[in-house]
């Protein structure tokens, strides 16, 4: 698979969705976590970033405004359990860290949950997981979204990546593009590359996405030997 530049790729299309990229910085010191927010109507537009504890959850810009399942707009995006950062587009953020302090896998914590209920999109659940072990890094991907001849029947990938490449990541999103219903993403996670430090990445994404559709952007950069981080959010509402 060739390796894709990011701006470019995010450029392509007004509506990719929420998007999650994970990989490694150019020097070889750092893993790289980004997750992004869109939306077209007014309550998925509603909503910021907020750190939370050593995370990041959703928050209603104007609580007022909320509509419809709560759920599917506010979630804890990012979470760490241990020596594993878990970054998703939904509360699955919860039941990954839930799996993992029973003893699951990533993938086996997955198979309790499907994709998104909002007929008839349908929206995918994304998710990732960061591992750091004695100065070792790997990262996996995962998406669950619904089979477009049976939406009842569930389809599941995991994408793992267990000799991440300096300057390199994997980008995974949930719509091909903008439509009614949205298409879900399709393929495997596209190889982009990373480069710069945390702001240089940060501006790089958040330029790249469609102005009137982005809402929010979340990046973190962690030191692969020390496990400090150093993290940045972008919202639109302010």
């Amino acid at each position: 698979m060739k390796i894709v530049d990011l701006k470019t790729e995010l450029s392509s299309t007004t509506y990719p969705g929420r998007g999650i990229v994970v990989g490694k910085s150019e020097d070889g010191k750092h893993a790289v976590a980004a997750y992004w927010t869109m939306g077209r109507s007014a309550g998925s537009r509603n909503r910021v970033f907020v750190e939370d504890g050593d995370g990041i959850r959703t928050q209603a810009f104007n609580p007022a405004l909320i509509a419809g399942d709560a759920s599917l707009i506010i979630y804890s995006a990012v979470r760490i359990f241990k020596n594993k950062t878990i970054v998703t587009n939904g509360d699955q953020t919860d039941t990954i860290f839930e799996g993992l302090s029973k003893g699951l896998s990533f993938e086996q914590s997955l198979c309790s949950r499907k994709y998104e209920h909002d007929a008839p999109n349908y929206t995918p659940r994304i998710s990732s997981i960061l591992n750091f072990d004695s100065g070792k890094y790997d990262y996996a991907l995962s998406i669950l979204k619904s089979d477009a001849g049976n939406p009842e029947n569930t389809l599941r990938f995991t994408y793992a990546y267990d000799n991440p490449v300096n300057g390199q990541g994997h980008y995974i999103h949930t719509y091909m593009g903008d439509g009614n219903p949205l298409p879900s993403f399709e393929g495997e996670p596209v190889k982009v590359k990373i480069s710069g430090k945390i702001d240089e990445f940060a501006d790089e994404i958040w330029n790249s996405l469609n102005e009137e559709n982005k809402v929010s952007l979340f990046v973190r950069y962690i030191d692969i030997g020390s496990g400090k981080w150093d993290s940045r959010i972008i919202n639109k509402n302010k």
